[in-house]
């Protein structure tokens, strides 16, 4: 998993080079495409960096959060069990408690 992020990474650094080498490229150049390309690039170089960022944001607190009862429920849900069986189950165990 570590590798994988380390590819991702370099990647994304790869992206973001190549956009700033595009906007200084483009800037130069005069041309009404190029001013269309221009604005492209610098919207992507502010916006990609900003997505990642919260995606990553994102996927940490989803991560942290997801509890152990949170994955019980899961797993019930997975193997179909009814919300009546698991009240029972959830019963039974405080039964023994």
């Amino acid at each position: 998993m570590k590798r994988l992020k380390q590819i991702t990474a370099l990647i994304g650094v790869i992206v973001l080079l190549g956009l700033y080498v595009s906007t200084v490229v483009l800037a130069c150049i005069g041309s009404d495409t190029a001013m269309r390309l221009l604005r492209a690039a610098i919207y992507a170089t502010i916006v990609l960096p900003v997505l990642l960022w919260a995606y990553s944001l994102i996927y940490k607190v989803l991560k942290r959060n997801y509890s152990p009862e949170a994955r019980e429920e899961l797993k019930r849900l997975k193997l179909g069990t009814s919300d009546s069986q698991a009240d029972q189950s959830e019963t039974d165990t405080d039964k023994e408690q």
